[in-house]
Formats: C-alpha cells, sequence, structure tokens
C-alpha cells in the first residue's frame, strides 16, 4: 500500500528533529513553507504536523507558530519544594505569569487543609509556570489571609510566591503532604498549558507548612505530562 504524503512528510520531520537539524525549542517552518517544500497543500501539512504533536514530538504556540517539545524538566517533589530552584537545577530559565490574585471565602476543603473555620477568607492566586519560556505547569495556590494580609502585593510586585510569604513574615515552609494523581486535560486547561486537549496531566495537591507545622499553603499543580518528570526526592 502506498505510503500517505502527510505520513511521508511527519517521517522526514521526525527524521531532521531526530538528527538535531531542529533543537529543543526551536519553531518548525510555518505551514506555507512547508507546503512550498513538500509541494502540497497545508491541510496535508497540517495532518502531518497534528501526528507529530500526538507523539509528542512539538506543541503549538497560537499565533506563534509549531516548536520542538523541549526535553523533560526534571521536577523534584521534596519537603523543599521550590519552582524557581527547581527548573535552575535542570538548566533552563524559570519564569511565571501571575493571571488570577482574589481574596474570597474558603470552602470545608480549603479550611480543612489549612485549618480554618469554612468561610474564612483565603488569598487565591492562580498563573503559568514556564521553563524556557514553555508552559510546564499551571497553578493554583491558597493562603489564610488574615495571617497574611499584604501577600497578593506582594506577589503582584514580585511574582513570587517564595518571596511575598517572606516579606509577609514566614521565610521558611516546607512540604507537610503531596498527593498525585493522573488526569487528562480539559479543554481550558489545554489551551493554559499548550497542549491538546486530552493530553495526559499530572496533578499534585500539596500543603505547605511553617516551621511549627502551621499550614500556609494549599497549592493544586497541573503539569503537563510530556513535558515534566516528577521525582520523589528525600530533602533535608
Amino acid at each position: 500500500m502506498k505510503e500517505a504524503i502527510w505520513s511521508a512528510i511527519a517521517a522526514t520531520l521526525t527524521e531532521e528533529i531526530a538528527a538535531g537539524h531542529y533543537r529543543p525549542g526551536d519553531r518548525l517552518p510555518t505551514e506555507a513553507a512547508l507546503s512550498a517544500r513538500f509541494g502540497v497543500n497545508r491541510h496535508t501539512v497540517r495532518h502531518a504536523l497534528g501526528t507529530l504533536a500526538e507523539r509528542g514530538l512539538v506543541h503549538s504556540r497560537r499565533g506563534a507558530g509549531v516548536f520542538v517539545a523541549q526535553r523533560p524538566t526534571d521536577y523534584p517533589l521534596g519537603r523543599r519544594v521550590r519552582f524557581h530552584q527547581n527548573v535552575l537545577a535542570a538548566g533552563q530559565t524559570p519564569s511565571r505569569t501571575i493571571s488570577r490574585t482574589e481574596t474570597r471565602p474558603c470552602d470545608t476543603t480549603e479550611a480543612r487543609a489549612l485549618r480554618l473555620k469554612t468561610g474564612e477568607p483565603v488569598h487565591v492566586v492562580e498563573g503559568i509556570s514556564r521553563a524556557d519560556g514553555q508552559p510546564i505547569a499551571a497553578f493554583r495556590s491558597m493562603f489564610p489571609a488574615a495571617r497574611f494580609p499584604g501577600l497578593l502585593t506582594g506577589v503582584q510586585e514580585t511574582g513570587s510566591i517564595t518571596r511575598a510569604l517572606a516579606a509577609a513574615g514566614c521565610p521558611d515552609y516546607t512540604r507537610a503532604e503531596t498527593r498525585l494523581t493522573a488526569q487528562l486535560a480539559d479543554p481550558v486547561l489545554a489551551v493554559a498549558l499548550a497542549v491538546r486537549a486530552g493530553a495526559p496531566v499530572l496533578r499534585t495537591v500539596a500543603v505547605n507548612v511553617d516551621p511549627k507545622g502551621v499550614p500556609v499553603e494549599l497549592g493544586t499543580t497541573w503539569f503537563a505530562g510530556e513535558r515534566v518528570t516528577l521525582t520523589v526526592a528525600d530533602q533535608p
């Protein structure tokens, strides 16, 4: 049976990526350029690129193009989990975008985790964490608002939860527990992580405590499964 043209194009691009012609993070030629190169229409090129995306070799950024996937980021989960330190240790450049800061009443589950009464105020911080400019995780963190009244201002000014907590009187905190589950990205999460809907996602739900063991943060993080390797690290 004759090989489909889109399959042959996908195979050629796969070989070129493997040979290092396009390195992790590089943008592939545009659909128009690839159409001209292979003498096919854009629909055929789009089919080939979709196949590479399904294999985890490339990912698309809306309005920017199609990029070769980065190597998975090693991300240790230990007693002290610090996003910037973990990404730097993996040899990549960390960055974060804060998309939401809000103070609202906590629900029963949040109250139990943070040792509050249901309805007490919590600060909510949401955003996207990136390594070398590529989204690797979406996060939502909650903090007791009464204890850290100026926390949201600190997060907005520094973009760092660690620095904001330190400025609010909590210079050190450790991970008390982490729960991991696997799920599939829904359409909203897929857009945030720049992955396809239904892509594998690793979700962690964690509670961080101060040196006295009092909870200071309840955090949920959704990691792009194809871009992150979570490791359990025994840290002091």
